[in-house]
């Protein structure tokens, strides 16, 4: 399982989305049948049954846990290097609940327009700038971390907070490859 927003293991739900976005496929659907929580990639009016779990295992309710609270509140995450929301809609079938998962991606923010981040976001979005623009290459995750002097997972934490914000993006499995999606003018100096 990967990591996700704010260091915390992805969910199975999550997992499933960006699965099924790598397919091509546009939103999932999970049913309950014969014993099993099917679910199925849904492209257009094709469904095509991408995973079963059967009922009453930990796979089963851990995904039947992430729908819940997800058709409570949707979820903003960063899927396949894209942001994302993810909004569930609970319909009855066969006398059993089953789920819609809409992936809605989040249009990239306006450069033009000036950010909203806070302090402590503006100076790893600075210094991600001057270091890129010095080095030609974006700064790993270990020189952040000498630089700020905080521990791997504040600097990890910070990365993902920035790209779920719309901030930066990056190529997943591929290091050093942060690109700032804020224009140099609207950040602040570096300290």
């Amino acid at each position: 399982m990967g990591i996700s927003f704010l260091g915390k293991p992805k969910t199975l739900l999550e997992g499933l989305c960006g699965h099924v976005l790598a397919l091509g496929a546009e939103s999932i659907e999970v049913e309950y049948d014969e014993g099993y929580e099917w679910v199925y990639a849904r492209h257009g009016p094709t469904s095509v049954s991408i995973a079963k779990y059967k009922s009453g295992s930990d796979d089963a309710r851990e995904l039947r846990g992430n729908l819940y609270a997800a058709a409570k509140k949707p979820v903003r995450t960063v899927l396949n290097g894209q942001r994302s929301t993810l909004r569930v809609r609970i319909h009855e079938s066969f006398g059993e609940n089953a789920f819609d998962v809409e992936i809605e991606k989040a249009p990239p923010l306006n450069p033009l327009t000036r950010p909203s981040f806070m302090a402590k976001q503006g100076q790893y979005l600075a210094y991600i700038h001057h270091y890129s623009k010095i080095h030609r290459q974006a700064p790993s995750e270990a020189e952040m971390q000498e630089f700020f002097r905080v521990s791997p997972t504040a600097v990890h934490d910070m990365i993902k907070t920035l790209e779920l914000n719309g901030f930066i993006e990056r190529t997943p499995g591929m290091a050093r490859s942060i690109r700032l999606l804020v224009l140099p003018e609207r950040l602040p100096p570096l300290k």
